[in-house]
């Protein structure tokens, strides 16, 4: 099978900004194209089957001068066992003969093939076919149903091996899959409300927990090994080990407490939490607290299927109180103001809101679980930044902060300074340059990897910038080490608070 069909398949699914037609075009190549889904399932989420293989941005940007080939001869497998050879390159000489392999894949590949190839090597290749849509289009392909898929690939943590079985074994193989321990699942995400009235609008009743400024964790547990996903925590080793239950998965956050039992700032949570070396010294200055907020195995039994009402049932009856986020569950207006106000005393940075009957989703950012704060806050991606003047020089300071886009890609809505203490700008620098891709002028444009916690004022409307709308006095917060990318805010839900302040502002 051509490349060439898999190019024009990848154009048109960028071309469009229908969901359903992302949707129909990837189905309809995946149930014809003759080829394995081994191969194509990564492609068209744009990564690769092998993984990392050795080629950077650098390698491929190297190529751009050779002259397209004039007619279209690669093939998928061609491409693929190419990728193969790539990977397998080690030890002296590697780097060159890389080159090389590349230089002779690339001089067979007409203009498109090298612009999907090279995308698709660098980890760039942006058509707006995220886990979600991919997931609906390998169901339809496949005539089963799409939540079967999604939650099959959400407790494998992979899409490859859902598609096989959904092609193969049809829905009874997609029910082979389970949460099995040891086995991160993506954590589940929440909307943002404007305030309590809209969470209670939105939800009803609904619990209130608090929301802490810690960083997430995920503890596996079977028989005497615990395992937390995240770096070395021991305390919260030792917590679950004590626990009534050898087989058992909890999803919470640890962070830092002062001596009354206050939040720290978020900063010197992540100086303990992401230390390698010297833990025990350092557990004795900056101890941390582990708290839980949901239970998704225990004691052999799956309960991510189960409300959220049941498996709160389950969890505080395993862990102890002081380990529980605190929690309301509540129809009234008065009442969750109280809760967040006493929250919000206590040092933590605002409410997480809960339909009760919530099933847990995994790696999905739905309107069940929703997030509220007293400022307006969103999670962005670093998509490039500025050399610094005066005091700053020397290091990477005016940040250019992107959200990210449902229909493939990244949306900048502006540049912020401000909030950078000199310990985050030297290690922004170091982790930005780490990134490059390009540099014009002052500017250094990096990968999309970063995500920052950004505060801001309000949005407005900007013909500055290509999504129409920019941040206002946006400040960092923190960066989240914690969070990936793609679990960034969109532009949609900036778009969403425009609108909601213009209508605010137009009303009588």
């Amino acid at each position: 099978m051509r490349l060439a069909a898999i190019v024009d398949t990848s154009a048109q699914v960028a071309g469009t900004r229908s969901r359903m037609a992302k949707i129909a075009l990837l189905a309809g190549a995946l149930a014809q194209v003759d080829a394995p889904l081994r191969i194509l399932v990564p492609w068209f989420a744009g990564e690769l089957r092998q993984g990392r293989i050795g080629v950077g941005y650098a390698s491929v940007y190297a190529l751009r001068t050779l002259p397209p080939a004039e007619g279209a001869t690669l093939t998928i497998a061609e491409v693929d066992e190419a990728f193969d050879v790539l990977k397998a390159q080690s030890g002296a000489g590697s780097a060159a003969r890389r080159t090389e392999l590349l230089r002779a894949l690339f001089a067979r590949a007409t203009a498109p093939e090298a612009s999907f190839l090279g995308a698709l090597l660098t980890g760039e290749l942006r058509q707006g076919a995220l886990a979600g849509i991919l997931a609906d289009a390998v169901a339809r392909a496949a005539g089963v149903p799409a939540a079967a898929v999604r939650r099959a690939t959400m407790l494998s943590g992979d899409l490859v091996a859902p598609s096989l079985a959904a092609f193969e074994s049809g829905e009874a193989g997609l029910r082979a899959f389970d949460l099995e321990l040891f086995r991160p699942v993506s954590p589940m995400l929440a909307d943002t409300a404007e305030s309590v009235g809209d969470a209670i609008t939105r939800l009803g009743l609904a619990r209130w927990e608090e929301k802490l400024d810690g960083a997430r964790i995920q503890v596996h547990r079977q028989g005497a090994t615990v395992r937390v996903f995240t770096d070395a925590v021991p305390e919260v080793v030792e917590l679950v080990s004590a626990l009534d239950a050898d087989d058992l998965v909890l999803d919470g956050e640890v962070l830092a407490l002062d001596a009354a039992g206050r939040g720290l700032p978020f900063q010197t949570t992540m100086r303990r939490f992401g230390r390698k070396k010297d833990v025990a010294e350092t557990r004795q200055t900056i101890p941390l607290h582990p708290a839980f907020f949901d239970v998704l195995r225990l004691r052999g039994q799956v309960l991510v299927d189960l409300p959220l009402r049941d498996r709160w049932a389950h969890l505080v009856a395993l862990v102890p109180a002081a380990h529980v986020v605190r929690s309301l569950e509540t129809a009234d207006e008065h009442a969750a103001n109280t809760f967040v106000d006493e929250v919000l005393a206590r040092g933590h940075e605002g409410a997480m809101v809960k339909d009760p009957a919530s099933p847990y989703e995994a790696g999905h950012r739905g309107a069940r679980w929703l997030k509220l704060k007293p400022a307006w806050t969103l999670d962005l991606v670093i998509l490039a930044a500025e050399w610094g003047s005066g005091r700053r020089k020397g290091t990477l300071s005016n940040l250019h902060l992107g959200a990210r886009d449902p229909r493939g890609g990244w949306v900048m809505l502006g540049k912020t300074f401000k909030g950078l203490t000199d310990e985050m700008l030297a290690w922004q620098t170091r982790e930005l340059l780490a990134r490059e891709l390009r540099r014009d002028g002052h500017v250094v444009y990096v990968r999309p990897e970063l995500v920052a916690e950004v505060t801001f004022q309000d949005v407005q409307g900007s013909p500055r910038y290509p999504g129409g709308v920019a941040l206002r006095l946006a400040r960092v917060e923190r960066y989240r080490p914690d969070k990936r990318a793609e679990d960034a805010d969109t532009v949609d839900r900036v778009r969403d608070i425009f609108r909601g302040a213009v209508a605010k502002a137009r009303a009588p």
